[in-house]
Order: structure tokens, then C-alpha cells, then sequence
């Protein structure tokens, strides 16, 4: 579903990003994405949806190779990738149906299928009784649930997180990071960035780990931070145990 293949990234200030990131997530998985600040989560995300370019490799997404489709093709690839950032980035001046409505809309989708799929998304995320309220008027859980909701408006077969709980508690985060996995249960690919040691610890999925740029750890079933393989009790010579 999604591929690097040798991918590196260095900025025009000579910053180095990421360097040879080979990494593949298949259909339906859910991976964390770790590391400390600056080691490239953010920038790896970013190749995926064509937010960035790398300036060696490439990255494929559903079998596309996005580093060679033309810019006027990326607003479609970006139909199937859904992001939610920590930030939220919901149109404050419209109410959680018009942000959701506001999608739809620019794909040109039937008036009669946006009130599905918004209800639909709502529904999923626990907001329909907020479907009315102002960004402002929500708590910031719940702004966080309206922009998943936004996400998966459109249906992606991916959804992109970028430190989806970094602003909120422990028991709010404990709940997004449970709504991701239930997306995720219905087989869409769930690809998530967290600093938050917690959740990744708490639900044990995939952990590929990133410092300076590089994949330092690819685990399945993985915490937060790398716990080492007990020592067998044994010995190489045959002996009792």
C-alpha cells in the first residue's frame, strides 16, 4: 500500500531529513511511526501525500509511483489519503458538517451522498451531536474526532496522523488512538506519527522507529521503546536447563 524505496530527503538549507529509508506498510496495517523531535516523522509522512519531494528515491503509494505523477495529479492522489494533524486545521468559521460538507463539495460529490458520508463519518468518530458546533465551542478531543471525521469523509483507503494526540490528555488521547484502531478494523491502513509513549506501549501494533533520518527499528508488536530479546537460559553446549 505504501513503499520507500532508498528515499532520502535533504532541505535547501542543507538539513538532511531522511536518508535511504526503505520501508514497506501493507494493505490494512496499522503502524506507529517513533522517534524524537527531528528525526524525520513529519518529513516521512509528508513524501506520502506529495507535501514533499525526495531528493533521491521513491515512494509508491497503492502501486503509484507519486515521485512521477505530474503536480496536476496530486489533488487526486490525495482523494485517497486522509491526514489528520495535531493542530486540527478545521475551517474555524464553519461548523463541523460545513468542514466535513466543505470536502465533499470540492470533489464535486452529489448533495445526496454528502449527507451519507458525513453521517456516516460523524457517527464513527462519536460527534453527531456536534455536528452543528464551531471549532471553538469543542473541546480539543473533540475537535480532534471532527478532523478524523474529516479525513475519512472521503472514504481513503489511508489515513495519515501526524501526532494526533500531542495536545490532548492521557484518557482523551487513549480514545482517539481507540477510533484510529477501529478505523483501522475495517481495513483501511492506518500509518500514525506519535511522541506518545502511552498509546504505543498500551496497544502493541507495529513500531518502525526513525532517528537522524534513518529506520533504526522495524517491529512487530512493538513498544514505544526497544526492549530486548530475552538471553536464552542456554548455552550453546548441550546441557540440562
Amino acid at each position: 500500500m505504501i513503499e520507500f524505496c532508498s528515499a532520502s530527503l535533504v532541505y535547501p538549507n542543507g538539513v538532511k531529513a531522511l536518508s535511504d529509508v526503505n520501508l514497506r506498510v501493507g494493505r490494512g496495517e496499522f503502524v506507529f511511526l517513533v522517534g524524537p523531535s527531528g528525526s524525520g516523522k513529519s518529513s516521512l509522512l509528508k513524501l506520502i501525500y506529495r507535501e514533499l519531494f525526495p531528493s533521491q528515491g521513491k515512494v509508491f503509494v497503492a502501486g503509484q509511483d507519486v515521485t512521477a505523477i505530474p503536480r496536476n495529479a496530486v489533488p487526486y492522489l490525495r482523494r485517497r489519503i486522509g491526514v489528520v494533524f495535531q493542530d486540527f486545521k478545521l475551517l474555524p468559521q464553519k461548523t463541523v458538517w460545513e468542514n466535513l460538507a466543505f470536502v465533499l463539495r470540492v470533489i464535486s460529490v452529489p448533495r445526496r451522498e454528502i449527507r451519507k458520508r458525513i453521517s456516516e463519518a460523524l457517527d464513527l468518530v462519536g460527534m453527531i451531536h456536534r455536528c452543528d458546533s464551531f471549532p471553538a465551542e469543542l473541546s480539543g478531543g473533540e475537535q480532534q474526532r471532527a478532523s478524523i471525521a474529516r479525513a475519512l469523509v472521503n472514504n481513503p483507503p489511508i489515513l495519515i496522523a501526524d501526532e494526533p494526540t500531542g495536545n490532548l490528555d492521557p484518557d482523551t488521547s487513549w480514545g482517539i488512538i481507540q477510533i484510529l484502531s477501529r478505523i483501522n478494523a475495517r481495513g483501511t491502513t492506518v500509518f500514525v506519527a506519535t511522541h506518545d509513549n502511552q498509546v504505543v506501549d498500551r496497544l502493541m501494533r507495529r513500531v518502525v522507529a526513525l532517528d537522524n533520518g534513518l529506520i533504526i527499528r522495524d517491529q512487530d508488536r512493538g513498544m514505544y521503546h526497544h526492549v530486548p530479546e530475552p538471553e536464552s537460559l542456554c548455552n550453546s553446549e548441550p546441557q540440562e536447563c
